[in-house]
């Protein structure tokens, strides 16, 4: 069912102001660096009392700053660590799913974001019998076991996979890694086209082997993926440029039944791939979601057809000419939660209508409307702590609100947002890879919460540590 512009400006009329500052009251409606609203506040105010976990307290050791009676514990390190096959853990830590084990574990599918030949990454995924796509392909994930009595145990999920990014867990308890490049074969050394989503299961290792692409997802800049468990749909990112990325939407075909390894079923070409278009509440056509200035501005959205899915000939996001389609830059990361997906665009620089330094939407399938929820303006001081911009993976917290890791510029939190758009640090990156003089501090990724929700993974991607944060956890009133 197509939901139009004419449409959306007549449900507007009916709803009044109220469609158009649904997001002002809702879930997130602002955050410190944002345009200027009557609830904005920045870090640390006292006004906020009573907000996230306190300071964060400098770290002995130099990797991890938390709040006080938080600690943290290193589960794999990068050419430390090793894999149950003996090899060391893979490098670039990215996004990361945790999902209930046998005997009271958990399992981590942790992605690794690797692209470019092989020999030039020093940590790849180790190409392990039976489930490697492509030998030329650096990437992959790997499934970390955190066993009840402490063990960690780390084997190879999926290998020859190039720049698992952001991903996505379903509701059958599977692991959709993405890749974030479009390389065809013969392309960076390659022998097979890559662009596409593949499925992991962490606790069933022989539905792994023979990793097939599913190409009915499209061939491009895969970012994140998010599986609507009441209609099937599946979202999904693009982190792309020059044109700007798009959101998605793929609808799967009549009668398709979801389950763990139904998706190896399905056809190259099966179901409905679209991209939005989205119109303001007096039916103006949007063409980039950056002209959202205001926390809570709403947009209807209508779904267009991908005319060529694979990318044949032309990257999909090239495909539409202007007027046709609405981008974004830097779409990352996406969370199921609220009966909707919450999805990020971590900046907007030159190559957009308007600049800004990071924004997350909620799109809601029931009303078929993006609805901005945060938005933070182009930090002048990336350097200061307290400072946030550039969001990018992102959870739903059980304690409410968001949690976000961060990947701007400068110093680099995972910082919560309550349901009125609050924020607060919940931990700071301390790990200088650069000099003293020109300090460095790599993102964190793959946000993600314990399913019975007492501890919190991140990682830092670069050299790529795994972590789990534990701590006096408590619910975030809304301030």
């Amino acid at each position: 069912m197509s939901f139009t512009r004419r449409d959306f400006a007549r449900t507007s009329v009916i709803a009044g102001a109220g469609v158009a500052l649904a997001g002002s009251v809702g879930a997130l409606g602002s955050a410190p660096h944002a345009l200027a609203t009557a609830e904005t506040e920045t870090v640390g105010d006292d006004k906020a009392e009573g907000l996230g976990y306190g300071p964060l307290l400098p770290d002995p050791n130099g990797l991890l700053a938390l709040p006080a009676g938080f600690t943290y514990r290193v589960l794999t390190h990068a050419g430390k660590t090793k894999l149950e096959s003996g090899e060391f853990t893979p490098g670039s830590h990215d996004g990361t799913a945790a999902f209930e084990g046998p005997r009271g574990s958990t399992l981590l599918v942790n992605n690794h974001e690797m692209d470019g030949p092989r020999a030039d990454s020093e940590y790849p995924v180790p190409l392990a019998e039976g489930l490697v796509y492509d030998p030329a392909a650096p990437g992959g994930c790997t499934v970390v076991e955190v066993r009840r009595d402490g063990h960690v145990a780390e084997w190879v999920g999926i290998a020859g996979t190039a720049n698992n990014c952001a991903g996505g867990s379903t509701p059958w308890g599977t692991w959709l890694t993405c890749e974030e490049n479009a390389d065809r074969a013969g392309e960076n050394g390659m022998t097979k086209d890559h662009g596409y989503v593949f499925e992991v299961d962490p606790a069933d290792r022989r539905a792994n082997r023979d990793p097939k692409p599913l190409k009915f997802f499209g061939r491009y800049e895969h970012e994140a993926v998010v599986i609507d468990p009441k209609r099937g749909h599946a979202y999904l990112t693009e982190d792309a440029d020059e044109p700007n990325g798009l959101f998605y939407r793929w609808t799967p075909p009549h009668g398709f039944r979801h389950g763990p390894g139904r998706f190896r079923t399905l056809a190259d070409d099966a179901g409905v791939l679209q991209a939005p278009k989205c119109y303001d509440s007096g039916g103006r056509f949007v063409d980039d979601l950056s002209r959202a200035t205001r926390p809570g501005t709403v947009y209807g959205v209508d779904w267009v057809d991908v005319p060529d899915r694979d990318a044949r000939t032309t990257s999909v996001r090239e495909q539409f000419g202007d007027g046709e389609v609405t981008r974004a830059r830097k779409l990352e990361g996406m969370w199921w939660g609220d009966g909707g997906a919450y999805l990020v665009s971590s900046y907007a620089r030159e190559e957009s209508p308007v600049q800004h330094d990071g924004q997350v939407w909620f799109y809601d399938p029931k009303r078929r409307t993006l609805t901005l929820k945060v938005r933070f303006g182009v930090n002048a001081d990336p350097s200061k702590d307290g400072a946030l911009d550039g969001p990018d993976n992102i959870t739903v917290s059980p304690y409410g609100g968001l949690v976000i890791a961060e990947d701007g510029e400068g110093v680099q939190h995972l910082f919560g947002a309550t349901d009125s758009g609050r924020t607060y640090p919940i931990a700071r990156n301390e790990l200088n890879i650069g000099s003293e003089e020109e300090p460095e501090f790599s993102e964190f990724t793959g946000v993600t919460f314990s399913p019975d929700g007492k501890t919190l993974y991140a990682n830092i991607q670069d050299p790529g540590i795994m972590l789990a944060i534990t701590g006096p956890w408590k619910r975030q009133k809304r301030h």
